[in-house]
């Protein structure tokens, strides 16, 4: 069993969970200026979370079945985040309170050292993505996040892969027929 799941087996089992979301295709979960304390669990679908500079949408991580998501600049500072959570599909979600969660995370050794591990992977994660964009070819890029991640080519739409990327639908297009 998996860090993640058996995370969720033990929130299930102690009853945490505040609520159940239901957000259809392009529905917002958050928007720009909003202040969002709770962790979702994607039980079904997909969403993107994403920032908006001058008009162009800039997808910078995507949540899909089996993995929380948040606004974490908003979950940890408890304050606004200029970042939009958006569903790409229709998703289904598990919501559960920053309290609750920080209570759940505090009552063990165990759960605190699932929760630092995945805290650690998500920097590791966005340590790597910055690297592609910073150091790599659109190729290359491509390449990285296909090793790292070959799920979010099943479950994400090209052209927000491509924004992730920082290329266009039509590079990433002759990228993968290449």
């Amino acid at each position: 069993m998996s860090l993640i799941s058996n995370f969720v087996a033990q929130i299930e089992q102690q009853q945490l969970w505040d609520k159940k979301l239901v957000l259809n295709r392009k529905e917002y979960l958050k928007v720009k200026g909003s202040t969002d304390t709770n962790l979702y669990y994607v039980a079904s679908g997909s969403l993107r979370i994403y920032v908006l500079e001058e008009f162009e949408e800039n997808n910078i991580r995507f949540g899909y079945q089996n993995n929380f998501i948040a606004a974490l600049d908003s979950f940890i500072s408890e304050k606004p985040s200029d970042l939009y959570i958006q569903a790409i599909k229709k998703t289904e979600l598990k919501v559960i309170k920053k309290a609750t969660f920080m209570a759940f995370i505090d009552r063990s050794t165990e759960n605190t050292k699932i929760w630092q591990t995945m805290l650690g992977d998500l920097i590791y994660q966005q340590m790597e993505r910055e690297r592609d964009i910073l150091t790599t070819s659109p190729l290359e890029r491509y390449k990285r996040v296909l090793a790292r991640s070959p799920q979010l080519f099943q479950e994400i739409p090209n052209k927000y892969i491509a924004s992730y990327l920082r290329m266009t639908p039509e590079t990433l297009s002759r990228i993968k027929k290449s």
